[in-house]
């Protein structure tokens, strides 16, 4: 079936990206599915800085690449052997596709998929295909998903069935800024209730976790970043305190009201120097936890002996550290509670035509999380 998708021809586009025009709109070739795959037609797709990633070359991947992988839909088709899902279902698309053997998974890790990761990295769907073709020429596939895309055919495993109760634009916000943000406070730090936290880098993951930092009943909740709009909205979501890192006594100021520091700090930028922020005010014995995907080539140093001298504890969380076929319902739970009011990180809705536009805005910080409607 023809499709229409995203493209990106070239990484390491200038901006501005309305001019330079890094994702081009294209008439595709989809296959239909095959065994084990469901064709899903798109309803909404998030901006995410792991798209931005990609764009701007920080995060390397083959091309010309269907790029988007933070949305929602609904079922069309399935292929053979497919029993988990029926046309109707309204889903979710998950950023890494799970094979169920490898060890990882077998430990109940699904966001470390030996499989999942190879083909994430290769452009493939979870068995090694690839469906999207413009003439001979073959397309590869954002993290198995292609979500910038009307129609996209993914790996069962890299779907997870909602409430169809939900708008699409909203429940979308689950597939990947709430299952990393809000995962990386209740599965990877696995916040205790009265803990000082803080957030470095305010974007739809940061915001994610400050929500899930309020969740979870933390004490203090610190707010840190260099956009004073994004401050005032994170003191408007429940933080307790709120720093511009720009400001050269922020990390004394914050480690004089937190008695020492905080004991969970998290670092969602991708930036080496919120890294060093969320390092620096993080507690003796505290906990500093990153979400963030910098350039491979960036580096983080630190004083070695803090780890022991301090029992420090410093972490990496891809996926939140969820299982998404358990952790998307319990969170659209406690949204449907009015507890995680995570729609309110919506800053609007585009067509696909303007995503380069989109991307501009997300570049520059003026938006938290902006959906295409394809």
């Amino acid at each position: 079936m023809k499709v229409k998708s995203a493209v990106l021809q070239v990484m390491g586009a200038s901006r501005p990206y309305k001019e330079s025009k890094p994702l081009v709109i294209q008439e595709l070739e989809l296959d239909d599915p095959g065994r084990g795959e469901v064709l899903v037609e798109i309803k909404a797709a998030g901006l995410c800085h792991s798209d931005l990633s990609v764009i701007n070359g920080s995060r390397p991947r083959p091309l010309p690449m269907a790029l988007g992988h933070e949305a929602a839909g609904v079922v069309v088709k399935t292929g053979s052997g497919v029993t988990n899902y029926k046309t109707g279902d309204h889903v979710i698309c998950i950023f890494v596709p799970t094979c169920g053997h490898c060890l990882p998974c077998q430990e109940g890790r699904p966001a470390l998929c030996e499989e999942g990761a190879k083909s994430n990295s290769e452009g493939t769907l979870l068995n090694g295909e690839r469906r999207l073709h413009a003439g001979h020429e073959y397309i590869y596939h954002h993290v198995g998903v292609c979500a910038f895309s009307d129609y996209v055919v993914v790996s069962e495993h890299s779907l997870v069935k909602v409430d169809p109760d939900i708008p699409f634009e909203k429940v979308a916000l689950f597939g990947c800024a709430v299952l990393t943000g809000v995962g990386a406070v209740v599965n990877t730090a696995n916040v205790r209730m009265g803990s000082s936290v803080a957030v470095v880098g305010l974007g739809g993951v940061g915001l994610s976790a400050l929500l899930g930092a309020v969740a979870s009943g933390a004490r203090d909740i610190i707010a840190v970043d260099i956009n004073p709009e994004k401050l005032h909205f994170a003191k408007e979501l429940g933080a307790t305190h709120i720093f511009n890192s720009k400001d050269k006594d922020c990390i004394e100021r914050i480690k004089e009201i937190t008695s020492g520091g905080v004991e969970y700090a998290f670092e969602t930028a991708g930036a080496v120097p919120a890294m060093k922020v969320a390092y620096k005010i993080t507690r003796r014995g505290g906990t500093t936890v990153t979400t963030g995907l910098p350039h491979p080539e960036h580096e983080f140093s630190f004083p070695q002996v803090t780890l022991t001298a301090e029992e420090r504890v410093l972490k990496g969380s891809y996926l939140g550290s969820c299982v998404p076929s358990r952790d998307i319902p319990r969170f659209i739970e406690l949204y449907k509670q009015g507890r995680l009011p995570v729609d309110r990180l919506l800053s609007g809705m585009i067509p696909l035509e303007e995503i380069n536009e989109g991307f501009d805005k997300l570049a520059a910080g003026e938006i938290n999380r902006m959906m295409v409607i394809p």
